[in-house]
């Protein structure tokens, strides 16, 4: 009762001290002569009736005079309260710890993008209880197609410039959590002619979840659309050998989330990048990127220095790169590391030596990144911080980022 009467006395001096201007001679004279009786109170150790005694003469005369301050509405203390919540997130994120997702798998399998988990017998897929476990659990959406009648399923598909094979998709408009506007990426399956359509998010790499939905390897896929019948601009139409039945899935896989991390965005105030840790940094003012977005790439080069891949390594410097393991696992090929890439501008037998004013970014996986091989330097000035913490999802890579 003594802490509940301190706490009391507290805001009635609070609103002594904001509004003793706006009260009349006789408000402030009984407003401090009832808080110098809870005072006295205290002073006494008074027993608990006399101080709750002694606390409700003091309200009475704090509910006439308090203004905004007492009583205050259920409303305002909720505004306040969230008003102050976020001042404080914006503040945590604008200078310490930025929280990050991963959209694509460029830097796996140090983080993983999103990834599909694919179940090839569709009728053996999670109900929606399960489905809302892994949700929390894995942040993973589950994403069906069920056949709008009976008989065989075809769809468009192409050959990229490097000889990938894709299924054919349009860029469509959608809904991140049921609210927010976003791309997403819309195929289109026509079972006997009818269609039915599915949705994904934009960054999701949905063919390898599709080849093994279906059954078939890259090259088994690759195959059969050399012998398909071409449609316009390289896109062919594909027909599955194995049939559908009517109001039963065909597709079934969920979209396993990618690695969020918090990102410390203090360390790079006082101490420069290193060659070797992962980096965040913007986008904006890289052009051949062409939009705003913050990316993850690991650090390879520093201004000054000389970069070549002899696949599988690459080299600094004219050595062997150091500074991660991340490096030694590709040079050796340890799986699932495959090495590095000779694309764009580090192709077989081309050195990029960095400019002073910008780092070299390079994925993992650089064989499916897009880094500074392709769209050059990252300005020094666009450079966010350093990866930290893996807080979701909730599986062997929670915990110190890598």
């Amino acid at each position: 009762m003594r802490d509940n009467a301190a706490n009391w006395l507290e805001l009635a001096e609070k609103i002594f001290n904001y509004r003793r201007d706006e009260l009349k001679e006789a408000e402030r004279a009984q407003l401090q002569q009832r808080m110098e009786g809870l005072r006295a109170l205290l002073r006494e150790r008074a027993d608990a009736s006399k101080m709750k005694l002694g606390i409700e003469s003091l309200e009475e005369v704090l509910r006439r005079t308090g203004g905004t301050f007492y009583p205050k509405s259920t409303i305002q203390e909720y505004v306040e309260f969230f008003l102050v919540a976020a001042i404080v997130v914006l503040g945590v994120r604008t200078y310490f710890l930025q929280p990050f997702k991963i959209p694509t798998n460029s830097m796996w399998p140090s983080y993983y993008g999103m990834t599909p988990q694919v179940y090839k017998d569709p009728s053996k897929g999670p109900n929606p209880a399960i489905q809302a476990v892994r949700l929390v659990l894995f942040g993973a959406s589950h994403r069906e197609v069920v056949a709008p009648t009976s008989g065989s399923v075809s769809f468009r598909a192409f050959f990229d410039q490097a000889g990938g094979t894709h299924v054919d998709f349009r860029k469509a408009r959608g809904r991140k959590w049921l609210i927010i506007p976003t791309d997403v990426r819309e195929y289109t399956f026509y079972v006997n002619r009818q269609p039915v359509t599915l949705k994904v998010p934009y960054d999701f790499d949905f063919d390898p979840a599709f080849r093994e939905a279906v059954g078939l390897t890259e090259q088994q896929f690759a195959a059969k659309l050399r012998s398909s019948p071409a449609i316009v601009d390289g896109v062919r139409v594909i027909t599955l050998d194995q049939p559908v039945e009517k109001g039963k899935a065909f597709l079934s896989f969920d979209i396993m989330t990618g690695d969020q991390l918090l990102v410390d965005r203090l360390t790079y105030h006082f101490f420069p990048p290193k060659v070797g840790q992962g980096f965040v940094f913007r986008t904006d003012g890289i052009e051949k990127i062409g939009s705003e977005q913050y990316y993850i790439k690991r650090l390879v080069g520093l201004p000054g220095d000389k970069l070549e891949v002899k696949a599988p390594v690459l080299y600094r410097n004219d050595a062997p790169i150091k500074g991660s393991k991340a490096f030694d696992l590709n040079a050796n090929r340890v799986a699932p590391y495959r090495g590095y890439a000779p694309f764009w501008a580090l192709e077989k037998g081309q050195t990029v030596t960095v400019p002073e004013d910008g780092y070299y970014a390079m994925g993992d996986n650089s064989y499916n990144s897009s880094d500074s091989r392709y769209w050059g330097t990252v300005p020094k000035d666009n450079v966010v911080g350093r990866p930290l913490f893996v807080y979701f999802p909730f599986t062997s890579r929670w915990g110190p980022a890598r």
